[in-house]
């Protein structure tokens, strides 16, 4: 899953010209221009160099050390043979391939583009246009500090070959002694998975005691971008049949590259209603490991179909005869006699995201296929058997002070899948006889025909089923304020709010709100009442893609406003309210037609007129003293009549 991930929230409070603030929100008193920015990439969205020298034979090109390997489409469109060996791993043990091993680039040039180039940049872009963002508004470069990693090892390899939780802790630290204040976590898809297992593997590293003041000092807030709390159905997809990522390779071979990755099954999709055994409490005892049970399943489990989940994630067609592979040889692929299946029927079999998550389901393929004895070696050496934690189990909400979950919905998003033997070679064993999708509240297969099953209130953001998204709902106290508004610049006209809704353990938060068909909206979830010193909330974005989410300048403006919100001295809430929104940048404002001025009157203005063979182009920017306030060089009054202008600090919708 690729994800570009923005921090434009960090640009006004790491901005010099910010003053303290002395708001209650996050308690964080001290001057906001010392806050730092870390960013957690996710998977596949950071480069991988080589370390090695690897001629390839039949090319031209070779690989020579710190060349690009993720991503160089030109080699591995050349070589692709070559390309493969930087990037397997030996799937018992994690090691590079004898001939050719890659490292993960550091800096944030790592994490702009996978493939930098005049047709492959854009392409390939994950960060780049946010950190342009950062610039284009004045943030120091030692602001903004990612943290890149070896998206194909597990977490336990991480720590064991590279030391990366080590580091990321080291960073923390470091980016307070050099900012002078806490830091804010941003994290998307896979690096929401690995900022858990830090914040795990950090209690085995500082006595109890002080773990929440370390994370006080350290961690202002954090915002999780697409995270996959209860895992995505993609990913067994990925195990079974490949993902190409967009590439020009076939399946079989992007499968052979996944099924060596330790951090593929990650993502697996599991079950809410079962948890591990407590390793950490473990930790300080004299725990036997020969005792250990994987999961523990409340009732919720056995009552419930599909283990909470819209479907069965995988249902699946074994041969009856005894004998008969899934995985045969090309010399027996040629002598198939198709008669022999007469003497039996296949058997298909379904399997729920507990099954798969436990190993069940690549038990019951094991002798059908030869990638499965991998996998199981894998799920139960560097996933059940994790000293420091089992991530296939559901989430608590983490001990910060300030979290914001945020994904997109009512997109089209893959839940389940059909296999049958497909009578070819491995890694091609397999073929996909059908696909379920959930759609904004309905099951349809991939032919267009209704499914039964539990669908979600919506549907995911086209790769994180809804399910899985909205999980972080449960981080929501017990009762919750939610607002539902466009997501363009509007002027609170069409603005939905329902007050101290109930919420309920376990179950989902459904407004009673109205939707226009053309109208994409934002939804927020904000704690009514909070834990003291403690406040979460949820924002479900219409229509935002998974791997292009934070790209959104949707997504930017409300990080940027709810930041300003949280420094202004007059704030008497916890949230910005939603009660209107206008243009933040010149790209914003454009030249209104059919009024013949530029749109928004009160925030642009008309500055210039052109003629090019007797068309005119009419120029709208931002009016001047805001464009100076963006950048920093406007006075506190016209900052605090910014906010009364723009309806930021009213009182009729402040919670």
């Amino acid at each position: 899953m690729r994800e570009p991930i923005s921090l434009l929230l960090f640009l006004l409070l790491i901005h010099g010209a910010l003053h303290p603030s002395s708001v209650t929100a996050g308690d964080f008193t001290g001057d906001y221009s010392k806050l730092s920015g870390i960013i957690i990439p996710g998977f596949a969205s950071t480069q991988l160099r080589a370390w090695s020298i690897l001629d390839c034979p039949y090319s031209p090109l070779d690989f020579n050390p710190l060349d690009l390997v993720w991503l160089d489409t030109t080699k591995l469109l050349s070589a692709v043979n070559c390309w493969l060996k930087c990037m397997l791993l030996d799937p018992y043990n994690q090691t590079d391939h004898p001939e050719c091993k890659s490292r993960p680039d550091s800096g944030l040039s790592a994490i702009t583009e996978l493939d930098p180039g005049y047709i492959t940049g854009p392409l390939s872009s994950v960060w780049k246009e946010w950190i342009k963002w950062c610039i284009e508004f004045g943030i120091e470069p030692n602001a903004i500090l990612a943290v890149p990693y070896d998206w194909r090892l597990s977490a336990s390899k991480l720590e064991e070959r590279d030391l990366y939780f080590h580091q990321l802790k080291i960073t923390f630290e470091t980016a307070l002694k050099l900012r002078g204040g806490p830091s804010i976590v941003f994290a998307h898809s896979l690096g929401n998975h690995v900022f858990r297992y830090f914040l795990e593997w950090l209690k085995l590293e500082i006595p109890p005691k002080k773990y929440i003041q370390w994370l006080d000092e350290h961690i202002h807030a954090y915002f999780a971008v697409g995270a996959p709390l209860l895992g995505a159905s993609e990913t067994v997809k990925g195990t079974l049949f490949g993902f190409t990522f967009g590439l020009p390779v076939s399946e079989g071979t992007a499968r052979l590259m996944l099924n060596s990755f330790g951090s593929s099954l990650w993502m697996m999709p599991f079950s809410q209603h079962c948890r591990a055994d407590n390793l950490y409490r473990k930790h300080f005892s004299h725990w036997s490991r020969s005792s250990h049970q994987t999961y523990q399943c409340d009732e919720q489990e056995f009552r419930q179909n599909y283990s909470g989940w819209p479907t069965n994630i995988i249902n699946i067609e074994i041969p009856s005869i005894p004998g008969m592979d899934a995985y045969p040889s090309v010399s027996e692929v040629a002598q198939t006699n198709l008669s022999n299946m007469e003497c039996g029927l296949p058997t298909q079999l379904s399997f729920s995201a507990r099954e798969i998550s436990d190993g069940t389901l690549f038990k019951a393929i094991e002798g059908y296929d030869p990638d499965s004895k991998r996998l199981l070696y894998q799920l139960q050496k560097l996933y059940h058997g994790d000293p420091v934690l089992n991530p296939l189990t559901p989430w608590d909400r983490p001990p910060l002070k300030n979290i914001f979950c945020i994904y997109g919905i009512n997109i089209k998003t893959e839940v389940g899948y059909y296999f049958a033997p497909s009578g070819k070679p491995y890694p091609d064993n397999w073929i996909m006889t059908d696909v379920i999708y959930e759609i904004e509240g309905s099951l349809v297969s991939r032919s267009g025909n209704l499914v039964e099953g539990n669908p979600g209130a919506a549907s995911g953001d086209e790769t994180v089923p809804y399910h899985s998204l909205s999980w972080c709902k449960n981080w929501l106290g017990p009762k919750v304020n939610i607002t539902r508004a466009p997501q363009s610049e509007h002027d609170g006209s069409d603005i939905q709010v329902e007050f101290n809704v109930e919420h309920h353990p376990d179950e989902d938060i459904v407004p009673n709100m109205t939707r226009s068909p053309r109208v994409k909206y934002i939804t927020y979830y904000e704690d009514s009442k909070s834990i003291p010193g403690r406040r979460t909330a949820v924002w479900e974005l219409d229509k935002a893609n998974h791997r292009n989410i934070v790209r959104s300048p949707v997504l930017m403006r409300e990080l940027w406003l709810q930041m300003w919100h949280d420094i202004h001295p007059d704030a008497k809430s916890k949230f910005v309210t939603k009660a209107k929104r206008g243009p933040l940048r010149h790209e914003d404002c454009y030249w209104d037609y059919g009024k013949a001025r530029c749109a928004w009157p009160e925030y642009c203005e008309y500055r210039e007129r052109l003629r090019i063979l007797g068309f005119s182009l009419r120029y709208c920017v931002l009016n001047f003293w805001l464009s100076a306030f963006l950048v920093g060089g406007i006075h506190e009054p016209l900052w605090l009549h910014y906010f009364s202008s723009t309806g930021v600090m009213d009182n009729k919708l402040n919670f």
